[in-house]
């Protein structure tokens, strides 16, 4: 099951309380206040993960507490910090406060750490009290509640490449054929209900690379008011470096003009916004099996006025598929984001530990 969305509560361990007591052995005649301090609560931990890829497991299992850090004892023993857990999310994960909307964080690279709630201070004991002229205290401190935070994450698939166009276009055949993905192929409109995403690779060995190429449900007219259902996937391919839109040039779509076709799509990403349509793109004529040379031929002569790359292809017999690959991976070359700022990238630095409390200021 693909889930891109979910809500969640986290609640960060509660601080254990401070000690009161006092030291009474049979060689100490004045032993004094031995309370000790309680243990700290958990942290609540938040990291990214390439081994999930989607948000199903915080749909069923919405609450997360991290443990309470326990109470401190007599004999200056403190208590023992809660335990911290972590959460993981994919890759391409935003995080927002659900109260106040404000992004949190947005994980574009692996192993990305950062606390999400951070736990209660351990209360002070009663040895911490104690002065030359209070030395017996009975004042002790409570423990502080750990955060409670709800959140609502988002995730966007990270690719190189992003398949657009009508339903029943071809996207589903064509990413399977370029890549392993094996999403539903049916003769009907909408029979991709979920976004898919292959990787595609290209050249021999050891001469190889790849890229990426994510597959989103079919956009109709007044997808960006809500008609369909590709508006509300299209955020999987706003980190996409370039959009492959599928146009079909054969007579079993029902529609007469492919170019209307493919500016009532460009149209629906311009008012989606997020610079979809500024994207580098790829025309491509679609079921060349059955195609009507009128409609190829209208399409071609506008993707030559607009100086777009275009491209015929069968995703059925194969025709045209390796030089659209090539075609596609050099256009992602070209427009990938720069290896430079990637090592650039400073993870967020973690909250600092809580400072350890002042010495007592009881005489020995």
């Amino acid at each position: 099951m693909f889930i891109d969305e979910a809500k969640i509560r986290v609640k960060a361990g509660d601080g254990g309380n401070g000690c009161m007591a006092f030291r009474r052995e049979k060689f100490v005649p004045r032993g004094g206040p031995s309370g000790g301090d309680g243990g700290h609560g958990g942290d609540v931990y938040m990291t990214s993960s390439a081994s999930h890829n989607t948000l199903v497991h915080f749909r069923f299992n919405p609450e997360y507490k991290a443990g309470r850090g326990t109470h401190g004892e007599g004999s200056n023993c403190s208590g023992a910090a809660g335990k911290p857990i972590t959460l993981e999310v994919p890759i391409g994960t935003q995080v927002y406060d659900q109260e106040t909307g404000e992004l949190i964080h947005d994980f574009t690279h692996v192993n990305e750490t950062i606390c999400i709630a951070r736990g209660g201070r351990g209360g002070r004991g009663n040895q911490h009290f104690a002065t030359s002229t209070h030395q017996a205290p009975r004042e002790h401190e409570l423990g502080r509640p750990g955060e409670e935070r709800h959140y609502r994450l988002e995730l966007k698939l990270l690719a190189d490449a992003g398949l657009v166009g009508y339903p029943n276009v071809g996207k589903s055949t064509l990413i399977s054929r370029l890549s392993a993905a094996r999403p539903k192929i049916a003769n009907y409109p909408f029979t991709t209900l979920e976004p898919n995403l292959g990787v595609v690779k290209i050249g021999e060995y050891p001469h190889t690379s790849s890229f990426t190429i994510a597959d989103v449900p079919g956009l109709i007219e007044g997808a960006s008011q809500g008609a369909g259902l590709g508006i509300q996937f299209l955020r999987h391919i706003e980190r996409t470096s370039v959009l492959v839109h599928l146009v079909d040039v054969s007579d079993g779509s029902g529609r007469e003009n492919p170019v209307e076709d493919f500016k009532t799509i460009t149209k629906e990403l311009a008012e989606f916004g997020h610079g979809l349509d500024s994207k580098p793109t790829i025309i491509v004529a679609t079921k060349m099996d059955a195609a009507n040379p009128e409609k190829l031929k209208k399409l071609q002569a506008y993707a030559k006025r607009r100086k777009l790359p275009f491209y015929a292809i069968s995703a059925v017999t194969g025709e045209g598929l390796d030089p659209l690959k090539y075609a596609i991976a050099k256009l992602v070359d070209e427009h990938r984001p720069d290896p430079a700022s990637e090592a650039d990238y400073v993870p967020p630095a973690l909250p600092k530990p809580f400072p350890p409390p002042p010495p007592s200021a009881r005489s020995r």
